[in-house]
């Protein structure tokens, strides 16, 4: 028998310099001689391995290792169609939910090598070095004194399709393990995992079933359905998607049908198939009464999604469109019953986020002592316009703002939202701090920490919102001479309410600071407003004057021609608006302030999804970055403090205004105060 070389099946060591090991990589047959085949190897420190025993039982015991590869470890591996992140970054998006920090991802991963050792040293060294021994909830491997430390390696998706197919075997590593964008966990955890988005046992995707936790009420039956509809209608949801109206009225699963169907409606440029589209959705549809004990109604609930979701991996989506009296009850309920096993969970919750920073730090524990920060979404609807999603990418996209973006050349900043619809105060200000909790705390300013943050070292939600956060706490507390409030005077028979016994701001103007290096000295106005002439969401950044202005001559005081400004507006007409000088046409130089306008209905011929349907769809996809985060929520209470105490204390009182006006007369001298004309009147 014609005898083996150790050098036609070994590879060759580099011989380590100043006496540290080197990262030493061999083939996946190579590392089945060291980790299988102890006993015919022999190596001395730094040396070449040498082969001994015959070659037909080395084969053997090969052969046997492929077939136990192939009958028990039953690898499958995910397909990388994300770009690969550092290992201190989420998982791609679809997984987001199960968040791994950099010591829980090496703990799965010497978990998956430790016991891949294990079970390879046990079958085939009679087991005698190595076991897996029970801890807690998982399988730990307990290392022989003399064993071999195995790393699994993963190579990057961009490699050549020759480089994949070699790298699609397993790979290891000794000593020092190379960073990868995904954890690697052994096939028992893989099942057991609440991220996972594939099922392993046949790899089908995960089912998807989103629930509306008071199905039965205006927000449920006017926005959350429809939104649902449009995004499965326009393809946005997986074709195993269920959704489930969780109430306390009695109702059927066709009943619920009836009553949102009249609420679904395709759009315009997207009519074709919409009946057979709303019949298959309404299809997936049905109803659960939960009762008046939400732990037994949250049961039934998980009962019936199992029902329909069947004996394969499920993630859920539950939206709390309850009261605020009611949600904590919910959510208790929700997270010790309803949660899913086999997938993510993720949990809606509507404002307000507490009504001031104390109960709003109440509200807030509670919520996470029963579930975590990554599965709560805190939803704002303002948020999802589309003018707020182009922030980000006006500032850092276009190289013509960014180096205008700061106290250098921007004079101040104003934030606009006026509506002017009477509102029902009674219902939507209970607590008697009225617009402030309703939208300046989170809209107006999650609208200025987007403005105003520094870039995010990723688009990545985590890193969007930690650089929101930081600018939130940069923020001066308000004072109160620098604010100013206002209540709307109901017309009689008209369309507000009665007068309430305490005084309940309706309007809220305030001029505040950015105290970093960016902003420093630059006034960001605020003006917020219901009941009042007109409907108007837009921001306006008004730049400084041209140093040594040779048009001076031509200006004079007019102070439309020394403004440039940029003006991104919502409402009406969504539009961004850039204001520069230029000459008419004619003899003699006479200038005029010019708008260059990008209307968006004359550039785009598609219709503008609801903000409801945008925010679901980032729910959906894992995208947080537009839902307020605990420390984004205290970070912007910490900074209304000042005005709530003194409203407490009724050392400020609402100036009221007529409905159907410009709101309280003072704002003009507080604008007046800061050096600024509010040019959208």
């Amino acid at each position: 028998m014609k005898s083996l070389s150790p050098t036609s099946l070994l590879p060759s060591f580099p011989q380590p310099s100043n006496g540290l090991s080197s990262d030493r990589k061999i083939t996946t047959s190579a590392i089945f001689h060291l980790a299988v085949a102890e006993d015919l190897i022999t190596q001395a420190p730094y040396s070449r391995p040498v082969l001994s025993g015959s070659s037909k039982n080395l084969c053997r015991k090969f052969r046997g290792l492929k077939l136990w590869l192939h009958e028990n470890l039953n690898f499958q591996w995910p397909n990388m169609k994300h770009e690969w992140k550092n290992e201190f970054k989420i998982l791609p998006i679809h997984d987001k939910d199960e968040l791994l920090d950099h010591s829980k991802a090496s703990h799965e991963k010497k978990v998956f090598q430790g016991s891949l050792a294990a079970i390879l040293s046990n079958d085939y060294n009679g087991g005698k070095e190595s076991s897996l021994q029970p801890e807690g909830n998982s399988l730990t491997y307990v290392q022989p004194s003399n064993a071999r430390r195995v790393n699994v390696v993963t190579e990057s998706p961009s490699c050549s399709s020759t480089q994949h197919a070699e790298t699609s075997a397993l790979n290891f590593q000794f000593d020092k393990p190379k960073k990868i964008g995904a954890s690697m966990t052994s096939p028992l955890s893989l099942r057991q995992t609440k991220s996972s988005s594939i099922n392993v046992q046949d790899g089908r995707s995960n089912s998807l079933s989103i629930a509306v936790i008071g199905a039965t009420g205006e927000l449920a039956r006017r926005k959350i359905f429809p939104a649902l509809f449009a995004l499965y209608y326009s393809g946005f949801l997986p074709e195993n998607v269920s959704i489930f109206g969780y109430s306390r009225q009695k109702l059927t699963d066709d009943e619920l049908r009836s009553m949102i169907a009249s609420t679904l409606t395709c759009r315009i440029d997207q009519q074709q198939n919409c009946e057979d589209k709303m019949d298959d959705f309404l299809r997936r549809t049905y109803h659960l009464n939960g009762g008046y004990d939400n732990r037994e109604g949250m049961s039934k609930l998980s009962a019936r999604m199992e029902q329909v979701e069947g004996e394969f991996g499920a993630n859920r989506i539950f939206y709390l469109s309850v009261p605020q009296e009611a949600l904590l009850d919910v959510a208790s309920s929700l997270a010790d019953n309803a949660q899913s096993q086999k997938g993510w969970n993720r949990i809606i919750i509507e404002k307000p986020f507490g009504f001031d920073s104390r109960s709003s730090h109440q509200l807030t524990h509670a919520l996470l002592s029963i579930i975590e920060e990554k599965q709560l979404y805190r939803i704002d609807h303002l948020l999802g316009r589309n003018t707020i999603e182009n922030l980000t990418v006006l500032r850092f996209s276009n190289l013509v703002f960014m180096p205008l973006w700061n106290r250098n050349y921007i004079r101040n900043v104003q934030v606009i939202l006026s509506e002017d619809l009477g509102m029902q105060i009674q219902s939507r200000y209970p607590n008697g701090y009225g617009i402030i909790g309703d939208i300046v705390h989170s809209h107006i300013f999650q609208t200025i920490a987007l403005l105003a943050m520094e870039p995010p070292v990723t688009l990545d939600g985590e890193d969007v919102r930690n650089e929101k956060v930081k600018l939130l706490r940069t923020i001066r507390k308000l004072e109160p001479s620098d604010v100013i409030l206002g209540e709307c005077t109901p017309t009689p028979g008209g369309k507000g309410d009665a007068k309430l016994e305490k005084a309940t701001p309706t309007f809220f103007a305030a001029a505040l600071y950015i105290d970093n290096a960016r902003w420093d000295g630059v006034p960001f106005l605020i003006k917020v407003g219901r009941g009042l002439i007109k409907h108007k969401v837009e921001i306006r950044i008004q730049f400084r004057d041209v140093p040594g202005n040779l048009f001076h001559g031509h200006i004079q005081h007019n102070i439309n021609l020394t403004t440039n400004e940029l003006i991104l507006r919502d409402v009406p007409d969504e539009a961004i608006l850039v204001r520069v000088n230029n000459k008419i046409p004619g003899l003699g130089i006479h200038l005029d302030a010019s708008e260059l306008n990008l209307l968006y209905k004359d550039k785009y011929s598609v219709e503008v999804p609801d903000s409801y349907e945008q925010l679901l769809h980032d729910v959906i996809d894992g995208d947080n970055h537009l839902f307020m985060r605990s420390d984004e929520v205290s970070a912007a209470w910490n900074v209304l403090s000042p005005v709530l105490h003194e409203l407490d204390n009724e050392n400020m009182v609402p100036e009221q205004y007529d409905l159907g006006g410009r709101g309280p007369d003072k704002a003009v001298y507080l604008w007046a105060k800061h050096g600024v004309r509010w040019l959208d009147d």
